[in-house]
């Protein structure tokens, strides 16, 4: 079904790009489980009909939901969160170019941008996303974009979004904003005014621990452009992994109402704990950028961050008596989970580096699951020193 802009997002998620009628009268999308279609003679190589082409039955009906929930005029879905990151940037970014980033960013991200792209001749500088002033300086005549993450990851920082539009625009920059920890349920960067979004949706777009799969949704022909060279690159996504995503999918807005309650609730909980030194949190009014998120935010995101005053010390503890979070890396899903940043998903970055972003050793880092809210706040008492 097309999209209709009178709909609810929660509507889109559900019924914008399903068949009507269902193939063969069936109410869910099947799997089509077929690398190959048959194509015509002559047709352009982008649009065969191919699985890695990213334009099978399920790779399209992806499309068509996302597009309406993002706002966006196109989208793409690939086989990770690192793949549509690196195809957008590959596909944006030539030899000799410059580009600006933050320097507390997801590790991968991270890696990518200091590992593999000076090696292609790509160098960036790094920004406060906070000071708009201090940006300019930053600029050179090969700088090309600017790349920022809606709700940073793990301290959980917001930029000045609206002045990243801006600076963009009057300095001919493509804006990039990777929104994985915001979710379109709370925030649409493409409504503001960013060329491109990007997600890992291996987390709440999807929500169940069981996908990897990233999303870009843009203009057509920058998305178009992203396809062709993802195409090459061959980061697509498999058409089962289409199928679980779609159904993840429909959920997303009832998760992302939980996700945004729970989370809050457990913020203030810990701002109040006397063990605790810090909360990151920008439903907070103690987050330095709490006024702004909530002039643009319709919820704050189920990440938590937070430290110890005992430390490193302190993390481990309460790392070894937790017990309902699961410890893993990821985030997003119906389970709670927990990690400490600088000892998991931080771990590639030099002390130095890490010191520099403003993790610290003794950073915990919760992805505030679907469990009943007065049980996560009952495990993290007895958990957190008395």
């Amino acid at each position: 079904m097309k999209k209709n802009p009178e709909f609810a997002l929660s509507t889109h998620l559900i019924h914008t790009g399903e068949p009507r009628p269902g193939i063969e009268n069936a109410v869910c999308l099947p799997i089509f489980q077929t690398a190959n279609y048959e194509s015509a003679d002559g047709i352009p190589y982008h649009d065969i009909c191919y699985a890695r082409l990213s334009n099978s039955p399920n790779h399209k009906a992806l499309h068509e939901k996302i597009v309406a929930i993002e706002g966006a005029e196109s989208a793409l879905v690939t086989s990770s969160g690192m793949a549509a990151i690196s195809a957008t940037v590959l596909t944006l970014l030539s030899s000799g170019d410059h580009f600006l980033t933050q320097s507390c960013l997801y590790g991968g991200t991270y890696d990518f941008f200091t590992h593999d792209l000076p090696a292609l001749g790509i160098h960036f500088d790094c920004i406060d996303p906070t000071e708009p002033a201090s940006w300019e300086s930053k600029l050179t005549p090969s700088t090309k974009l600017i790349y920022l993450e809606s709700i940073s990851n793990p301290l959980l920082q917001m930029p000045n979004f609206l002045e990243v539009v801006r600076f963009a625009k009057a300095h001919g920059l493509h804006a990039i904003i990777d929104n994985t920890f915001g979710s379109p349920v709370n925030f649409q960067p493409i409504r503001h005014g960013f060329d491109a979004v990007l997600h890992s949706a291996t987390k709440y777009l999807n929500g169940h621990s069981d996908v990897i799969a990233g999303v870009v949704a843009g203009g057509a022909t920058l998305i178009e452009n992203i396809r062709c060279k993802l195409n090459h690159l061959g980061g697509s996504l498999d058409p089962h992994a289409c199928f679980l995503l779609h159904r993840g999918l429909k959920t997303l807005a009832i998760r992302m109402e939980q996700h945004n309650q729970s989370a809050f609730k457990i913020a203030e909980f810990l701002a109040r704990h006397p063990a605790i030194l810090k909360v990151n949190y920008p439903g907070l009014p103690t987050h330095p950028q709490h006024a702004f998120a909530k002039s643009l935010f319709k919820g704050f995101g189920g990440m938590v961050s937070f430290e110890l005053k005992t430390g490193l010390a302190g993390a481990s503890s309460l790392l070894k008596k937790i017990r309902l979070p699961i410890q893993a890396v990821s985030l997003g899903g119906v389970e709670s989970l927990i990690t400490r940043p600088a000892g998991t998903t931080h771990a590639g970055l030099s002390p130095e580096e890490r010191a520099r972003a403003g993790i610290s050793d003794g950073l915990i880092r919760l992805s505030v699951g679907l469990e009943a809210t007065a049980d996560l706040l009952s495990d993290l008492q007895q958990a957190l020193p008395q």
